[in-house]
């Protein structure tokens, strides 16, 4: 089903950024992240998210900081226009996803020290069960994304 009208569109995107927010991601972030999404306009500013959100620019200014530290969005050049714009980088999912490496990295290296912080025992075999399956995941990463792009190329 093609979702043509604004209503149904703005609907959906809040509805996105509510999943995104219950996964974790800041609720701004989310709402400026869903905006992006469901734009067709080449990029937006600031000014522009913060009409279509009914927020300030000033609560704006932290969420896209953030989305542009994440590679999920990118400064563009706008030689006519004096404000900052910014449009959704092409396909960010796998850079993302290998950006959360670091702080899977991150969970590693603090298991590692609560491993070596323990006696044998129950909390030695759960932090050695945490770090087997971080560092299986992390393993797998690559391949994922190989079959992912192979899919996506059929």
């Amino acid at each position: 089903m093609r979702v043509t009208d604004d209503k149904s569109r703005r609907d959906a995107a809040e509805h996105l950024a509510l999943a995104l927010t219950q996964s974790g991601m800041q609720r701004m972030a989310a709402r400026v992240l869903a905006a992006f999404l469901f734009t067709d306009e080449p990029s937006l500013t600031a000014g522009d998210v913060a009409k279509q959100l009914d927020a300030s620019a000033g609560s704006l200014s932290g969420a896209i900081k953030l989305l542009d530290a994440l590679g999920m969005v990118e400064r563009v050049p706008v030689p006519s226009s004096r404000s900052e714009h910014f449009r959704m980088r092409a396909e960010p999912w796998a850079d993302l996803y290998s950006k959360q490496n670091t702080v899977i990295d991150l969970i590693l290296q603090s298991t590692d020290r609560g491993i070596a912080a323990v006696d044998d025992g129950p909390a030695r075999q759960r932090l050695e069960h945490m770090r087997d399956f971080y560092t299986f995941m992390l393993s797998e990463i690559p391949a994922l994304l190989e079959r992912f792009e192979a899919r996506r190329a059929k």
